[in-house]
C-alpha cells in the first residue's frame, strides 16, 4: 500500500489522529491549552442528554446516522417513502434508499444559521441539518434527482446530476437572498461533479449510474462471504467511485494523488525525508456517509459488517465544539490572533478559521481522540456499552448542539466558526 493508499484508508484516520490526542493529554497542543479536569463535567453533561431523551433504555439508542434527520418533528418519513413501494423487493427498496441516503449525506455540509426549510404539507420550519434532509427527501420525491421523473421518480441517477441547474436546485432547497445557504454553490457542483462519476464507474454504479448499485457491487463481491461483507469493501468502494467528486484545488496532494479531508497539523512529526508524516486524514463526509449507510442496508437486506470499529468519531463542530464548551479545549491568545475577522459579527462573537488552518485541524484531531476517551467513561459510569456510534447519535452531537444553544442563544452556533466550501463539514 502507497503512503497516500492508506492516507485514504479507514485504517489510517484513529492512529494518525491518535498522535495529536496524545500531545492533548500533556497539554503541548500548539493552539489550545487543555484542561483534564473539566471532562467530567463534560461526560455528566453528555449522559444526562443521553437519558433526556432514552431514559436508562440504552439498547433503543440507534447508531448515528442519516436516517435520524429525516424524523425531523416525530415524522417517519423514511417509513412513509417505503410504503409507497409495496411492489418492491428489500433489494430494490435498499438500492432507492441508497440513491435518497447517498445525495443527502453529500448535501449535509453546515448549511449556517441563517437558512430554514418550511415543509409543504406539515408547514413545519426545520433548519440545519434536519432540514437538509428533508430538503432533499422531497426533492426525491419529486424526481428531481431522476432522469425518469415521470416513469421512475424514486431514483438518483447520473444523468440527472449532470444537468441539474441553479434554478432547480435553489427551488428545491427555498433558498433565496432572504434565505441564504451556506455553500449553495459547492453543493450545486458537488452534485454535478457527483453525476459525471456516477457515469463514468459502470463497475461500482451499474449501466443507470445510480448510488444504489453499490448494493449489486457489495453483495456480488469476491470478499462478501454469504451475509458478511467487510466494512472496507464499502469503504473502498466509497472513496474510489467518490473521489473525483471531491475539489482538487486547495486539497493535498501527495505524490500527485488529492488526499480529500486530510491535511498538514504542526502537532504532528515534521519529518524531511517524508512529509507524509505531518498529515492526519479525517474523511468526515465519507465516515458519515459510510455509518449513514449501514443502518438501510442492515435493516433491509440483513448484512453483517465486519470491522466497523474502524471507523471513528466524527471531527466536526458538534463534537469538537462540545469540547471547548465544556473547558476541556481553550484556544489559545496567539490562536485567537490568527483568526480570520467574523463576516456577521452582529451575530457572532466567536473566532472563524478556514477548514484548512491548523487550528481547525488540530481541534478535529484532538476531538477523535477524545470522543474515543468520553465512550469509556460513558459506558464506566453506566455500567454500559454503548457502541461509539450510538454515543455520536444520543450523546456527544446532540449535547454539543444543545451547550451551543444554552451559551450563544442567537445564533445556536459552534464556539469556533469554520469557513468552509460545503465539502469537509
Amino acid at each position: 500500500m502507497s503512503k497516500a493508499d492508506y492516507l485514504l484508508s479507514i485504517e489510517s484516520v484513529r492512529p494518525r489522529c491518535k498522535i495529536v490526542f496524545e500531545k492533548a493529554l500533556v497539554n503541548q497542543l500548539t493552539n489550545f491549552d487543555v484542561d483534564l479536569s473539566k471532562l467530567d463535567g463534560l461526560v455528566d453533561y453528555t449522559i444526562k442528554t443521553i437519558q433526556d431523551d432514552f431514559g436508562t433504555a440504552y439498547d433503543k439508542i440507534p447508531p448515528h446516522g442519516r436516517w435520524q434527520h429525516f424524523e425531523a418533528g416525530g415524522v417517519p418519513r423514511i417509513d412513509q417513502l417505503v410504503g409507497l413501494w409495496p411492489d418492491s423487493d428489500k433489494k430494490e427498496v435498499t438500492t432507492r434508499l441508497i440513491d435518497l441516503f447517498l445525495v443527502s449525506v453529500l448535501l449535509d455540509a453546515g448549511a449556517g444559521k441563517h437558512w430554514k426549510y418550511v415543509e409543504k404539507g406539515s408547514g413545519q420550519v426545520i433548519n440545519r441539518s434536519e432540514g437538509l434532509a428533508t430538503a432533499c427527501y422531497h426533492m426525491f420525491k419529486d424526481g428531481l434527482f431522476s432522469s425518469l421523473p415521470d416513469q421512475d421518480p424514486y431514483r438518483v441517477d447520473g444523468k440527472a446530476l449532470v444537468n441539474l441547474n441553479e434554478d432547480a436546485f435553489k427551488a428545491g432547497m427555498q433558498v433565496s437572498d432572504s434565505n441564504p445557504l451556506e455553500g449553495f454553490n459547492g453543493r450545486l457542483a458537488l452534485l454535478n461533479r457527483l453525476g459525471k462519476a456516477l457515469q463514468e464507474n459502470k463497475q461500482l454504479f451499474g449501466p443507470d449510474a445510480r448510488p444504489g448499485y453499490l448494493v449489486d457491487y457489495l453483495l456480488s463481491h469476491e470478499k462478501t462471504i454469504g451475509r458478511t461483507v467487510p466494512l472496507t469493501t464499502l469503504w473502498d468502494a466509497l472513496m474510489k467511485g467518490l473521489g473525483p467528486i471531491w475539489p482538487q484545488e486547495g486539497r493535498t496532494k501527495l505524490d500527485g494523488v488529492v488526499l480529500g479531508d486530510t491535511w498538514p497539523c504542526s502537532s504532528m512529526p515534521h519529518i524531511v525525508s517524508d512529509p507524509s508524516q505531518s498529515l492526519v486524514p479525517f474523511h468526515k463526509l465519507t465516515q458519515w456517509l459510510c455509518y449513514s449507510l449501514l443502518t438501510p442496508i442492515k435493516k433491509y437486506l440483513d448484512l453483517e459488517f465486519v470491522g466497523e470499529s474502524l471507523q471513528t468519531g466524527l471531527p466536526e463542530y458538534r463534537n469538537g465544539g462540545l469540547l471547548v464548551d465544556m473547558g476541556v479545549l481553550t484556544l489559545k491568545p496567539s490562536a485567537i490572533a490568527s483568526a480570520s475577522s467574523s463576516s456577521d459579527k452582529s451575530a457572532s462573537s466567536v473566532p472563524v478559521f478556514p477548514v484548512e488552518s491548523d487550528v481547525i485541524v488540530e481541534w478535529r484531531a484532538v476531538t477523535v481522540g477524545f470522543l474515543d476517551l468520553i465512550l469509556d467513561k460513558v459506558n464506566a459510569k453506566l455500567g454500559s456499552q454503548l457502541s461509539l456510534p450510538q454515543l455520536l447519535e444520543a450523546g456527544t452531537w446532540k449535547a454539543g448542539r444543545r451547550i451551543a444553544a444554552e451559551l450563544r442563544p442567537v445564533t445556536n452556533g459552534p464556539p469556533i466558526d469554520i469557513i468552509s466550501d460545503g465539502t469537509v463539514f
